[in-house]
């Protein structure tokens, strides 16, 4: 039963997780297109899309919390065995996509209408390269 239940929180990190982090990028590009242009197309486009970033966000959020506590509970002999190893990069990679990516997708989308272009667009920029060094991370540790 447990595996069963790791194996499809696993699966679905595993799909909306890369989305999420592609989404970023795509989102980042047009902020920059509607900087450069003025054109409110590009704006449009970047909320749209914006909003199922956060939403990506959120669920892989969910699903990495869920993933740690089942590493812990159903894998725990595995854990005494790699915990030296796996746990600094873990703990890098979850202060990054937990707490930096969390403040700027949250600075980008509440202060839309409060920051200056330059830095509303610097938000989503930033974001976008914690979440990419945060798989770093990830894929380090795999």
């Amino acid at each position: 039963m447990y595996r069963w239940q790791f194996g499809l929180t696993a699966v679905c990190h595993f799909l909306v997780v890369p989305i999420t982090i592609g989404l970023a990028l795509l989102v980042a590009g047009y902020e920059t297109a509607w900087l450069r242009t003025g054109n409110r197309s590009w704006r449009r486009l970047a909320m749209f899309y914006g909003k199922l970033l956060l939403i990506g966000y959120a669920v892989g959020v969910i699903t990495g919390i869920v993933q740690e506590f089942q590493f812990g509970l159903d894998w725990s002999p595995y854990e005494d065995v790699v915990s030296d190893i796996f746990g600094a990069p873990l703990a890098i990679q979850a202060l990054a996509a937990f707490f930096v990516v969390a403040t700027l997708l949250g600075l980008w989308y509440f202060g839309r209408d409060h920051l200056p272009g330059r830095v509303h667009v610097a938000c989503v920029w930033l974001a976008a390269v914690a979440m990419s060094l945060s798989a770093y991370f990830i894929t380090a540790v795999n």
